[in-house]
């Protein structure tokens, strides 16, 4: 089987793709046809030699997220067999293996099943982006553990940066979830793309204020903010409900301003989907293969979520788009559907 590697943390011209022998599964394993690879910012910055310690360290095959076929199953596994369509989730986390080879033999608790008629772009599209998103949306100390249509009824949440991978998520769970959906973006492109996504209103934060303008649309403020950038967080402060809960997905310093977030007995949480809690792990997965079979969650332009498609051979301009901040998700073609 092909499978690209890098022997040694780089730019992305260190990827290489070489030929190795398809593994076998294992007790509890499954071996997996990746049909698209999905490159998400943490696998490039894996890739770099700046990524989240896992105590791995190369050669690997980076990528996290991928959906395929089933191929193979070892000793003990149930619920799946060969031919199902499936998505695959922290492939790359704390193992030399990710989703940019041919065939990846991965515990079973890390392959999802998914409806026939669901594409494997959006198969591809989901694992990190999707289950930070709904990390971010179940962490109020009043909230759902797990979404579900109606789980956050009533509701109204601020996702900043609506038209990203994890924004695109996270306004397409809330909206199933039957919460009112505000967003902010930085064009007129990013706003179409956030509107295709389901957000009830868009607010470029170049041209409008954004606190003026949830107030407006939100008198009560927001209940949950999932943030981008920890830059906003004056902002964030401002729009936030009184008891609500700002979630942060990224890295970087933090200045708070605290007796703003104490006068609204604020909560604030910061979300890495690798080690979240193996229940938490397990409601997400859950509540977006939920979302995925019953049509909820899409992907494309149509959806806010353009999908940028590049060939095997040209991993390293996949990983390259991603630094570059390409609009969309990133998907390599590693074998015929």
């Amino acid at each position: 089987m092909r499978a690209a590697v890098f022997e040694e943390p780089g730019p992305a011209s260190v990827l290489q793709i070489v030929e190795r022998e398809t593994p076998p599964p294992g007790v509890d394993e499954v071996r997996v046809r990746i049909v698209l690879s999905a490159v998400n910012p943490t696998d490039t910055g894996t890739r770099a030699g700046r990524g989240v310690p896992d105590g791995v360290n190369p050669p690997r095959v980076p990528n996290q997220d991928g959906a395929g076929v089933v191929d193979a199953v070892g000793e003990g596994v149930t619920g799946l067999e060969p031919g199902d369509r499936v998505w695959v989730w922290d492939a790359a986390y704390g193992r030399a293996d990710g989703t940019a080879q041919e065939y990846i033999v991965i515990p079973r608790r890390q392959v999802v099943r998914m409806n026939e008629d669901v594409p494997f772009e959006v198969g591809a599209a989901l694992g990190i982006p999707a289950l930070t998103a709904h990390r971010c949306l179940t962490l109020a100390s009043d909230g759902p553990a797990r979404l579900g249509p109606g789980a956050l009824e009533g509701r109204t949440v601020l996702v900043a940066g609506g038209a990203g991978a994890v924004g695109n998520a996270a306004i397409q769970l809330a909206k199933w979830a039957g919460a009112t959906v505000l967003t902010t973006v930085s064009s007129k492109e990013k706003a179409d793309l956030a509107s295709a996504a389901g957000a009830d209103a868009v607010i470029n934060y170049r041209e409008e204020d954004v606190v003026a303008r949830v107030k407006e649309l939100a008198p009560g403020g927001c209940q949950v903010v999932v943030e981008v950038n920890t830059e906003n967080l004056r902002t964030d402060l401002g729009v936030v409900a009184p008891g609500g809960n700002i979630a942060i997905y990224v890295g970087g310093e933090v200045t708070i301003p605290s007796f703003k977030a104490m006068l609204k007995n604020v909560s604030l949480d910061f979300v890495l989907t690798y080690t979240t809690s193996a229940e938490e792990k397990d409601n997400a997965v859950a509540a977006v293969a939920e979302a995925v079979n019953s049509g909820a969650f899409r992907v494309g332009e149509e959806a806010g979520l353009p999908i940028l498609r590049y060939p095997f051979e040209r991993v390293a301009d996949a990983h390259e788009a991603v630094e570059q901040h390409a609009v969309g998700k990133v998907v390599i073609e590693v074998s015929a559907p």
